[in-house]
């Protein structure tokens, strides 16, 4: 039967084979990347809560924003010395041997796993929670950066949504693999205890992370240099500007110089804010209900009940990107799917809150569908959508301003959500439940109607960038 031209197949047969190899080793990459990714992610929150406490999830997520702008730094500082894909090497490396060295210290009787007696002086439930969250802007977005630097606009529309579903295979497998390891009863005589089972789950991880650099490797020695030019403008003007960069350095706060200078940036930081804001919301009573749920049956019980919820997620998130993202790219494009993401967004935050009111016996039930859909709408749609928006912009946006958004940006609205679920403990103890419902309901409108707006101009400014081959920041 004949592919149809829509079809993700598209992306990946209707391409010459330079093209086409280069696409399968980014997909390669990328299934390391969140596979690595998707198993130390839901370790932090559940080895956070056994060592320090559910509690104070809320202020980790507002101090890991400060804690991050030091690497922020140091990440520009390393941008304006390395090659793209020596950047990715490094952060790989450096990720991989870190994971290591933190799963043999969660073995230590006293400081680690062992010890049951939670508190916030427990350092090293902060110290990996943390790790963790410089995860995502130092390897998967910089990964991103990576693969923006390397496709033009029209091979993203054609080839996103494959990547993204190697990636999502990549998630689907390693949380899989988790349940199962956490769920299941071993032999008598390779009986585990559950700190063993999380050193060992780390150090699958890690051990998945250092086999990214073999793949960049690869895909820098076997594909022409001429397939890795990216958007040709955007090529065209980092050539031209390597003679000046050669006799001065740009600051170390160009990105964020950048993020706030161009709205075109600064929408990007929109729909991503708004995201997380629901995102951690959401989260944090995904959460409250997991662990009472499994009250008094250890930190296997969490992670396992985590492990479960994350794999339905990647598999949606699969089945989105490798049979809807590449045909409504395509069919509807960037402006219109930056719009349709919101929309169902919004129609998901509804459901949990109103459904939560009329249907409480069956809370974890719909929680789970809720953040199932946020989730996955988010990886197999989201991302494809939203990383295309940096294709046609200078190296300095696509590196250094996307690394402020992916780590403070991000945290910035993570902290904003912590201090919406802290408001909202405090409304649902001092004025009821009624009180709380219509806050959310005030709270997620606002959200959803902010990001309409935002996603109905960026994706009308980026048709205008494609149309008029123009670059931003280029002028700088």
């Amino acid at each position: 039967m004949a592919l149809r031209q829509n079809s993700v197949f598209r992306g990946l047969f209707g391409v010459d084979r330079q093209e086409r190899l280069k696409l399968l080793l980014l997909a390669a990459a990328f299934f390391l990347v969140i596979a690595s990714y998707t198993i130390v992610r839901e370790l932090k929150d559940s080895i956070f809560i056994a060592l320090v406490g559910r509690d104070f999830l809320p202020d980790a997520k507002i101090y890991s924003m400060f804690v991050l702008v030091p690497a922020i730094i140091f990440y520009a500082f390393l941008v304006d010395r390395m090659r793209r894909y020596k950047l990715l090497y490094f952060y790989s490396f450096f990720y991989g041997i870190a994971g290591l060295i933190f799963a043999y210290l969660l073995g230590d009787p006293i400081t680690g796993l062992a010890n049951a007696q939670a508190g916030t002086h427990r350092l090293m439930g902060w110290l990996f929670y943390f790790f963790i969250e410089g995860y995502a802007p130092f390897v998967v977005s910089l990964f991103w950066a990576f693969a923006n630097s390397v496709n033009s606009p029209d091979s993203a529309k054609r080839s996103y949504g494959f990547l993204v579903s190697g990636s999502k295979l990549g998630g689907a497998f390693s949380a899989a693999l988790a349940w199962y390891f956490l769920s299941t009863s071993l032999p008598q005589i390779v009986n585990l205890s559950d700190t063993v089972k999380h050193q060992i789950l780390i150090v699958f991880s890690s051990v998945l992370l250092l086999l990214v650099p073999i793949i960049i490797y690869l895909l820098i020695k076997l594909v022409p240099g001429r397939y890795l030019h990216g958007y040709e403008a955007a090529y065209q003007v980092e050539k031209e500007r390597a003679v000046g960069e050669d006799e001065e350095k740009p600051g170390l706060l160009r990105g964020l110089f950048l993020l706030l200078k161009y709205p075109y940036v600064m929408g990007i930081f929109g729909i991503i804010f708004f995201y997380e804001v629901s995102n951690v919301i959401l989260g944090y009573q995904r959460l409250i209900l997991a662990s009472d749920s499994v009250l008094g049956c250890g930190i296997s019980a969490l992670s396992c009940k985590l492990f479960e919820q994350i794999f339905w997620v990647h598999t949606v998130g699969f089945a989105i990107s490798f049979f809807g993202t590449t045909y409504l790219l395509n069919k509807l494009g960037e402006r219109w799917m930056l719009l349709l993401i919101p929309v169902l967004s919004g129609v998901l935050m509804f459901t949990f809150i109103f459904a939560g009111v009329l249907l409480p016996q069956y809370s974890w039930a719909v929680t789970t569908i809720v953040f199932v859909g946020l989730r996955a709408i988010n990886y197999g749609a989201t991302y494809p959508v939203r990383e295309s928006l940096y294709i046609p912009t200078i190296k300095d946006v696509k590196f250094k301003s996307k690394s402020w958004i992916d780590a403070f940006g991000t945290k910035i609205a993570k902290g904003a959500g912590s201090g919406v679920n802290i408001l909202m403990k405090s409304v649902m103890a001092n004025f009821g439940y009624l009180i709380f419902i219509w806050s959310l309901v005030t709270i997620f409108g606002l959200i959803v109607g902010l990001w309409i707006v935002i996603a109905q101009l960026l994706g009308k400014r980026y048709d205008q960038l494609i149309k008029h081959n123009e670059v931003v920041g280029a002028e700088n």
